[in-house]
């Protein structure tokens, strides 16, 4: 790597997170940038967010096409130091033939190229993300080790693998391909493929998902991919016979054969979309938590008229600072969750398998709020302090912020209950699943007529269901019960619950 030339990688976007989409490039080869100018956006399964440019210079290579989804730790742009000449980079060479492990050593000119741009990384403006980022300065401090030019492979144990990829040479294991090493699938050894092996298989029409790899943990090798190519294509299988009447049944195995019909339906595809983003953390945390947890549900109808006559008289004293009916109840929670804190735990089990209940010197409080992204869960941090006024500033905040996909990755990541307010659909209720790895959820449906007995008088009244999944582990039914009891009372006698709260 040329002494002029800084290359920025993906930075640490923390959270656990190891990889993102690259959404949209906000510069082009040629630009001339500044110091913390945001560069790209970049979607995560937390939150979208600008990456601003440690460097100034003149932007070189784009390492990456919008919708490509690109590792932490992996080259995302090239700036030429302000003053030099951008050199074009060079075409990436053509998988060399696996080599002996004795012959992968690295240069000298690579160990000095890999110590440049070491000691470029220093320059980093430390406004890399919100929270996150490059150091200040040479003298910024950094608590993880810096990666070396060596690549090391490590078990299939969720543990990456890691190497300088920006870096023209390093160190690889024996009987793996230059190309392969510094590649890989965050969590999937077993499916590591380098960026040669995957053009080649693109190119040739190869299904990557029909080869079994002959590297270590299953790594598929460019050998493998080449047999693939070699072998001859199998001959379709042939058609079931119809009778001349089914003209439709044959339109359907002649679309079999192109790959555009669903072999199980017979019926056309009509588009796959690739799970990702928040839709694929969703479906992750939503399978654990359905496979983990014992969860029971309770539920009941409230009369929520007197809560709609408050707020509407508070609403006529100060029209524009009346707190909405979710930051109400969303009172109401925290203050029943202090009154019954197991439901306000995490469940934990430890590598020795021994178990145990963690309680919590607080309440964070989780809302769902829907948008165009996806379901998120951002959470309103020590709720139990705040008013119901300060808890609805923060809720619209929040759901703001979210729905601009700006949320943090805190923000969306430590809260400790669930209020889920389904009612704004149109539904009663859901058999909603708890938010792993919180222990309950609390759904609110919506505020319908209804008739209602007061006083020994049918009459009618604002009727709402609230219902409460809870993990079986942590609490018993009294204690679930008593929980929702508490709410439902609150809300159907708002002021005295206000007034001991």
């Amino acid at each position: 790597m040329s002494s002029d030339m800084q290359v920025f990688l993906l930075p640490d976007l923390g959270e656990g997170l190891t990889e993102a989409e690259l959404v949209n490039w906000l510069v082009a080869v040629g630009d001339e940038i500044k110091v913390d100018q945001p560069i790209a956006e970049v979607e995560t399964a937390k939150s979208m967010v600008e990456v601003p440019s440690p460097y100034a210079g003149t932007v070189a290579v784009l390492h990456g096409q919008a919708g490509e989804t690109l590792d932490v730790g992996k080259p995302l742009i090239s700036i030429a130091k302000v003053g030099a000449t951008p050199v074009a980079p060079a075409p990436e060479p053509e998988a060399a033939p696996e080599a002996p492990a004795s012959e992968a050593t690295a240069s000298p000119e690579a160990s000095a190229a890999g110590e440049t741009y070491r000691t470029e990384e220093k320059a980093g403006s430390g406004n890399v993300l919100i929270g996150y980022g490059t150091p200040g300065g040479a003298t910024g401090g950094r608590t993880r080790p810096r990666k070396t030019s060596v690549a090391v492979l490590e078990p299939v144990d969720g543990t990456r693998s890691a190497t300088r990829s920006a870096e023209p040479a390093v160190l690889e294991p024996a009987g793996l391909e230059p190309a392969v090493a510094g590649t890989r699938i965050p969590g999937k050894l077993s499916a590591v493929i380098s960026p040669l092996v995957r053009k080649m298989a693109r190119d040739h029409g190869v299904s990557l998902d029909t080869i079994a790899g002959s590297g270590t943990s299953g790594l598929i090798m460019r050998r493998d991919v080449e047999a693939a190519i070699a072998a001859p294509e199998a001959p379709a299988a042939p058609a079931a016979p119809v009778a001349p009447a089914k003209a439709d049944a044959s339109a359907f195995a002649a679309g079999a054969a192109e790959g555009s019909t669903d072999s199980r339906t017979g019926l056309a595809v009509s588009a796959r979309t690739p799970v990702r983003g928040v839709r694929k953390a969703v479906a992750a945390n939503m399978t654990r938590s359905r496979s983990e947890i014992p969860e029971a549900t309770v539920w009941v109808d409230v009369d929520a008229t007197a809560l709609l006559e408050m707020r509407a008289e508070l609403k006529k004293r100060a029209p524009h600072d009346t707190p909405g009916l979710l930051a109400f109840i969303a009172r109401f929670v925290t203050a029943g969750l202090k009154k019954y804190p197991a439901l306000n735990t995490r469940f934990e089990t430890a590598a020795d398998g021994s178990q145990e209940i963690v309680g919590f010197n607080g309440i964070n409080l989780g809302f769902a709020a829907q948008t165009d992204r996806g379901l998120v869960v951002p959470s309103v941090r020590n709720a139990h302090e705040l008013s119901a006024r300060e808890l609805d500033a923060e809720i619209r905040r929040l759901t703001a912020v979210a729905r601009d996909g700006k949320a943090t990755p805190t923000e969306l990541g430590s809260g400790t209950f669930t209020l889920n307010n389904y009612g704004v659909f149109g539904v009663d209720g859901s058999a909603a699943i708890i938010n792993y790895p919180e222990v309950a959820m609390l759904g609110v449906g919506r505020i319908i007529d209804k008739p209602w007995v007061v006083n020994g008088q049918l009459a009618v009244r604002k009727v709402t269901e609230l219902t409460l999944a809870f993990d079986h582990r942590v609490c018993d039914g009294e204690t679930a019960a008593g929980f929702l009891r508490y709410v439902a009372d609150a809300i159907e006698n708002p002021g005295g619950a206000l007034a001991d709260i």
